[in-house]
């Protein structure tokens, strides 16, 4: 029985021509080699499974070919080309940087470099994954990779090129390589189709495209694994069943749906989903790619975006001809959120029932127009106006008067079925009894609107006429409505606040006002605990709504002679002794006593 050998070992590129998707580094390197301008230090850095390590064994392949071709590459006929593809070769060695990482196998691999190649030119030195040695094994590298000697090539590859210090970078000439496309894998994988007698769909070699997210390797062990569950027939429906892939098809459905607002037809195929085991945020992903797809599809321009099979395309063109823009970034959004809130939610099916039930009903919910920057989304809500109440005037009416008014206007009750009843203002015939009550009226107060300011301050200066006058606020009064106070704290048994006001001294600051020092801030905390009680306490006993105070902090300043000793420690206690008596240290280094500090 022959031994199977997975594609992407049986077809790995063996010339640089051979290569997919890589056609700036390996134009680049093929130029190097024919105009003899190679690098001693080269870095390929990139996503997994795009040609880092097949790119550096082809041009440690090709450096050491003793007839290359007119173009740069390899002849795969020669002793060193065989030799290497039998993996023999002498001049070339491989380290896996994730095993051997440390300074012990940097080391190793720097003794080897100093001899010289046994057949060929170069001796090339493969690291991959480089951004796994340690910080000292890269240190230990450093001066070997920045002047090798002339037989010595140095290849690193990496897929982080982040983690590689900036000194390793500096020494090596560095090589971005870029994911696949999904055109180059699906031509890629319809060649090696071809070549293996296997019946494939372009639409199901598409879908392996896009799974695999630009990694040749991936798409090409994919293809192995539904070839044996297919026996060899790819189609379309087969391979979305063994990738676990939702077909487009029902995203199309639910557009539909939707635009429709059949709230029940989008539910039933939710659940139809439900049952053949997608995941909600697989469904999320999927409708909004989907989505995206059809916004892209809207304009030419943005067209060559959409990587679909091209079944789909013609698609995703009608639909985007049908539905509005607006109403699909509104869906958008929508996902969007649900997806970011997919994880908290405790029942995940009604978390996607209720957005299919928000979707279904959107057109009620959002209102398009066309203004000066193109369609606009506007919430229908945002049209509705509130109801307005007009204000009515205020008065006060004496109670003698109050039956004859009462007499004069009656308002029949509203009817119960009615919000709000707006009625025309009438006017009012005065009789001789009203001309009476608004001159009782008139004699209790002046009636003003609410809006007028000045007649406001007229009627609150009016009122402060009639008032009592004030008491004088002198030193003694301020005292003893201080004492007053702090009598009323004790009969309410707060007799902390108390015993902090007898200590606060008191200096008045003008006609209106007066300034309470304390000397520490737990009195000030204190007066200010009390400040709203305090306020009214003396505007009343002065009768005075002007009084204000201020709460002033002044510490007081203990001389340096009344400040308590610090504590000395054993060091320094014995350091004194040692001082005043010079034969305690004698006598310490006779007994070889080891104090302890």
């Amino acid at each position: 029985m022959e031994k199977f050998i997975v594609s992407a070992r049986k077809y790995r590129p063996q010339n640089f021509s051979t290569v997919i998707g890589q056609s700036h580094i390996t134009t680049t390197l093929k130029n190097a080699i024919n105009n003899n301008q190679l690098a001693h230090a080269f870095l390929f850095c990139g996503p997994r499974g795009v040609g880092k390590t097949t790119c550096a064994r082809i041009l440690a392949k090709t450096i050491n070919c003793e007839s290359r071709t007119a173009d740069g590459e390899a002849c795969n006929t020669c002793n060193s080309c065989q030799s290497f593809d039998n993996g023999n070769s002498l001049n070339v060695h491989e380290l896996d940087a994730a095993s051997n990482n440390t300074v012990d196998d940097m080391r190793e691999l720097m003794d080897q470099v100093r001899f010289l190649p046994q057949a060929g030119k170069y001796k090339v030195y493969i690291v991959d994954e480089v951004h796994m040695l340690s910080p000292s094994a890269f240190n230990a590298f450093l001066k070997t990779l920045e002047e090798p000697p002339a037989h010595a090539i140095f290849i690193l590859a990496t897929t982080e090129k982040h983690k590689i210090l900036p000194t390793i970078l500096s020494r090596c000439q560095i090589f971005d390589f870029k994911r696949i496309t999904t055109k180059d894998t699906v031509d890629h994988l319809q060649e090696i189709a071809t070549k293996e007698h296997v019946e494939a769909e372009k639409a199901a070699l598409h879908v392996i495209a896009q799974k695999s997210e630009g990694c040749l390797r991936d798409a090409l062990s994919i293809l192995d694994k539904i070839v044996s569950f297919t026996g060899g027939k790819l189609t379309y429906n087969n391979t979305l069943e063994h990738l676990n892939i939702l077909d487009e098809d029902y995203y199309f459905k639910w557009i539909t749906q939707m635009q429709q607002q059949q709230v029940t037809d989008a539910l039933l195929l939710f659940d139809a989903i439900n049952q053949k085991g997608f995941e909600g945020d697989m469904v999320l992903e999927g409708f909004a790619e989907c989505i995206r797809n059809v916004i892209v599809s809207k304009d030419e321009r943005t067209a060559v975006l959409l990587e679909v099979a091209e079944d789909f395309k013609s698609k995703y063109v009608e639909t985007a001809k049908a539905v509005d823009t607006g109403w699909l970034i509104a869906v958008l959004n929508l996902l969007s959120d649900a997806a970011i809130s997919y994880k908290q939610a405790k029942n995940k099916k009604l978390h996607i029932e209720l957005l299919l039930i928000k979707l279904s009903f959107l057109k009620q919910a959002i209102q398009l127009t066309v203004g000066d920057s193109g369609i606009e989304k506007k919430k229908i809500t945002e049209s509705t106006k509130t109801i307005a109440f007009k204000a009515l005037p205020s008065f006060s009416i004496a109670a003698k008067e109050r039956k004859s008014i009462k007499k004069a206007a009656v308002i029949p009750p509203a009817p119960a079925a009615v919000m709000m009843v707006e009625e025309p203002q009438k006017e009012w015939k005065k009789s001789a009894e009203t001309k009476m009550a608004t001159a009782v009226v008139e004699t209790e107060m002046p009636i003003t609107k609410l809006g007028s300011l000045n007649k406001i301050r007229n009627l609150v200066s009016a009122q402060n006429s009639h008032s009592v006058a004030h008491v004088p606020l002198t030193q003694a009064a301020l005292e003893t409505a201080w004492d007053a106070f702090i009598q009323k704290l004790n009969d309410n048994k707060n007799h902390s606040a108390a015993t902090n006001f007898k200590f606060a001294s008191l200096s008045i600051t003008g006609e209106h006002g007066f300034d309470i020092t304390t000397e520490t801030n737990i009195q000030q905390k204190f007066i200010e605990a009390e400040r709203s009680e305090l306020i009214v306490f003396m505007q009343q006993y002065f009768n005075n709504k002007m009084l204000t105070y201020n709460v002033l902090l002044v510490e007081k300043e203990v001389p340096q002679n009344e400040l308590e000793p610090k504590p000395i420690n054993t060091k320094t206690y014995f350091k004194m002794l040692a001082e005043e008596y010079p034969m305690i240290v004698e006598l310490k280094e006779k007994l070889k006593l080891d104090l302890e500090y």
